[in-house]
């Protein structure tokens, strides 16, 4: 099934290089015995591969390096069915993450922005039906940008937790962030609609501060947590613009979440998003 929706994505692509470990090292600490894994990440490409595998028509906006990352990535990016006409090629490394996983699936992060500085959309159009998903790995420029220029629905994914401008917050139709982010953001607690995360406890969707909908969590044992919230962001983006109850939509979300927690790489293949809609218990279907 292919949702009936055109989703941008306008966002970060990183190489992920993660070192996969018993524990995390503590602060000066060395810990032995890791396993390296290279793979495609950038929460905007995350998002994006999400996007197109759950059946969204996806194009991804983005920067990446004249290096043989970039190639892999955007290479990656075709492999998942999203559209790479409007990733530029520019005269900087590709972005990387230097990413600490461990046996409970618990990550410890590093980003280096390299090509994502200088993600641009001074030649791109959007359409009044054209949903549009970004984060904060790209500059807050951009996003300011994004606010006044997106006509259709205009969604936030307010990570790694930076204040954003007030006329960012009162454009945006959906703000999605995690529990901690949320607490460093306490600006959301009037924002228009924001998606919370509560790890294993499930996630919550909040008008002007009011909840108005919560989902209870899939029980998993996590191997890496990495790209889960970047699946969670997509899924809900794709159920709330195609028409299904909030209800519904977080359900959804985190049935598809509670699936990329179950595997190591940032960019999971996933399920169409018929299959999570048949999976979630609530009968509630459409607004």
């Amino acid at each position: 099934m292919t949702v009936d929706l055109d989703l941008t994505v306008v966002g970060s692509i990183n190489a992920d290089i993660t070192a996969i470990t018993h524990r995390l090292p503590a602060a000066g600490e060395t810990v032995g015995g890791g396993r390296l894994v290279h793979s495609p990440g950038g929460k905007g490409a995350n998002q994006a591969s999400a996007a197109a595998r759950l059946g969204a028509r996806t194009r991804m906006i983005g920067a990446v390096g004249s290096d043989a990352a970039g190639a892999a990535m955007t290479q990656a990016l075709q492999s998942a069915g999203v559209g790479t006409d409007g990733i530029g090629v520019v005269d900087s490394g590709t972005g990387t993450a230097l990413i600490m996983v461990d046996a409970a699936g618990e990550n410890q992060i590093a980003v280096c922005e390299g090509a994502n500085a200088h993600v641009s959309i001074a030649e791109c159009e959007f359409g009044a039906q054209e949903t549009v998903l970004t984060q904060l790995e790209v500059s807050m420029d951009l996003i300011t940008e994004l606010s006044h220029t997106v006509p259709g629905r205009f969604v936030i994914n307010a990570a790694p937790a930076l204040p954003l401008p007030a006329e960012v917050v009162e454009r945006a139709d959906l703000i999605i962030v995690n529990e901690s982010e949320y607490d460093l953001l306490p600006q959301l607690r009037d924002a228009k609609l924001v998606a919370i995360t509560y790890g294993s406890r499930g996630s919550g969707l909040y008008e002007y501060g009011r909840e108005v909908a919560f989902a209870e969590a899939l029980p998993r044992r996590p191997v890496s947590t990495v790209g889960a919230g970047d699946a969670f962001c997509a899924a809900l983006t794709i159920a709330l613009a195609a028409g299904y109850s909030r209800q519904r939509s977080l359900a959804v979300a985190n049935a598809v979440g509670a699936e990329a927690v179950m595997d190591p790489n940032a960019q999971p293949e996933f399920h169409r998003l018929e299959h999570y809609l048949q999976s979630t218990t609530t009968t509630e279907t459409t607004t």
